[in-house]
Order: structure tokens, then C-alpha cells, then sequence
């Protein structure tokens, strides 16, 4: 199997980037498993929504498909307003949690006045559930919900070690190892891309009870699973030791040869499932 296939070099460089929150990829595929799960009645009612994007008034990007509207909270974050100031600044907090992995969970402190991806799920879900949210603020809703629902499902946006979800340590991937490179972009590109390409195809209408089994459960109880996840798999594997156990503190960098690369994809592969059926789940809930 090969270490990265199908990345290019200058697709994984890409990936790596900061600016990518959560990969493309793998935001596509948690909305295409939603759409391919939800009612068809909910099918609908997203399409006729997603049709109203230009209500958005970003037509650098466009919002009508479900894969775009699933990448358009991380798209819109560099454009600016009449004064050079961002214009979608506000919602940077929006697309993670940070929950120590070495402290009990908690979301309090984490997502105080709001200000974090699970507080922001629940509040699109009601917006799309009162009929009295304006058609702007219906599509806004839907388009963030959809990405938000993806970035829960990153491990490291959900739980950290006072390093900025991974961002902070330098990592090696297999024999990857470039510039830039950290845990946190390699669970949100390279490891996501290996996980969603290896077996079938992830996009796919599931049975009622694997549906059932997936998707059970709150916004706040997946917040604890992917926060579980960070600290039982993503870090434990990453640094070769439990960094809440031995009392040291982060590493400067992680490494992920291909026997761990092997064992971990997996666990990706199950998230982007779970977040795939989950965002099914509230899409029908919130448009039901």
C-alpha cells in the first residue's frame, strides 16, 4: 500500500497548510454521507436552501452544492470587508473546542458565551427549526452546520494539549516529513485522505441500524468521544507515551511510521462516518 496514494507531493504541501481546516476531502465526504442519509424530503428542502447561497453575498464561495457548502466556513475566513477587517471574524472560535485531554471533560471553560464548534451545532439546528429565521440567516445556518458538524470529528478540534490542537508539534508522516508539517494537519489531511480511500467506498446509504448505532447519542456525548479519541489515539500514537501519565510535556515532534499510520486509519475512517451520520441525524431533525 503506498505510503500517501493518492496525494501528490503538491497536493499533501496543501493539506499541510494551517489554512486548511480540516481538509477538503474529508468535509466533502462526511456531507455526501449525509445527503446520501438523510429523508428525502430533507434532500429536498437542502437543495432549496443551498439554492438561495448568493443571499450569502460571497460569490468567491459559492454555497449551492452540499460539498461547497461543506468547505464554506474555511473558505470565507480570509475575505474582508470595506475596512479590511475579516468578515467572517467572528466565527473563529466556532470551529473547535479546546478541552485539555489531561483534564476531566468539560465544556463550560471551553465553550464560554458560545464560542465553540458543539455550542454552535446546537444553535444552527434550532435556526433551522424556527420558522420565523429570515432566508439569509436559514442558509448561513445550514452551510455552517454542515462544516461544523465535519471539524467535531476531527479529533484534535475537539481535544488538545496546550498546543493549539496539535498545531504546535512538528510531525513526521511515514517517511513525510515536510516543511510545516504538524500533528494536527496530518489527522486533518494525509491520514484523513489514506483513511477515507482505504476499503469501500464510505458514501453510501446504511442500514437503519448502523445508522442507529452511529448517530446515537448528543452533541455534548460526541464531544466526549472525539475528545476520547485525542486522548486514547491521536497522541498515544503520535509521541509513543501518554503525555498526561508521565508528567512531561508536548513533544516537539511526532512521529506516525506505517505500522501506526495502519493502526490509526481506522479510527479516522470511523469518524468520518460517525460525523457523516450524525449531520444525517440533525439535518433531518432541523428540517424534518
Amino acid at each position: 500500500m503506498k505510503l500517501l496514494a493518492p496525494l501528490t507531493t503538491a497536493a499533501a504541501l496543501a493539506i499541510a497548510s494551517p489554512a486548511s481546516a480540516y481538509w477538503e476531502y474529508g468535509h466533502q465526504t462526511v456531507a455526501r454521507i449525509a445527503l446520501a442519509n438523510v429523508k428525502p424530503a430533507t434532500r429536498a428542502k437542502i437543495r432549496r436552501i443551498l439554492a438561495t447561497d448568493a443571499l450569502l453575498d460571497t460569490p468567491e464561495c459559492p454555497a449551492k452544492r452540499i460539498e461547497d457548502a461543506s468547505t464554506w466556513a474555511d473558505c470565507v475566513k480570509p475575505l474582508k470587508d470595506a475596512n479590511g477587517k475579516a468578515r467572517f471574524g467572528y466565527a473563529y472560535n466556532w470551529h473547535f473546542q479546546d478541552v485539555n485531554i489531561c483534564k476531566p471533560f468539560e465544556l463550560e471553560t471551553a465553550c464560554k458565551d458560545g464560542n465553540c464548534v458543539s455550542a454552535q451545532i446546537e444553535k444552527d439546528v434550532a435556526a433551522l427549526r424556527n420558522p420565523r429565521t429570515s432566508q439569509h440567516d436559514r442558509v448561513l445556518a445550514l452551510v455552517f452546520l454542515i462544516h461544523f458538524v465535519g471539524d467535531l470529528h476531527q479529533p484534535l478540534h475537539a481535544g488538545e494539549h496546550d498546543d493549539k490542537g496539535g498545531n504546535d508539534v512538528a510531525a513526521t508522516y511515514g517517511t513525510y516529513s515536510p516543511r510545516r508539517f504538524n500533528l494536527h494537519s496530518v489527522w486533518d489531511g494525509t491520514l484523513a485522505e489514506r483513511a477515507i480511500t482505504s476499503g469501500p467506498s464510505l458514501v453510501r446509504r446504511y442500514s437503519v441500524a448502523k445508522r442507529k448505532r452511529l448517530a446515537a447519542g448528543t452533541v455534548t456525548d460526541w464531544s466526549r468521544e472525539a475528545y476520547q479519541v485525542a486522548r486514547s489515539v491521536v497522541y498515544p500514537t503520535a509521541l509513543g507515551r501518554d503525555v498526561c501519565a508521565d508528567g512531561e510535556g508536548a513533544a516537539q515532534r511526532a512521529t506516525l511510521d506505517e505500522a501506526t499510520i495502519q493502526k490509526i486509519v481506522p479510527v479516522a475512517r470511523l469518524e468520518v462516518e460517525r460525523g457523516g451520520l450524525r449531520l444525517a441525524k440533525l439535518l433531518d431533525r432541523a428540517l424534518a
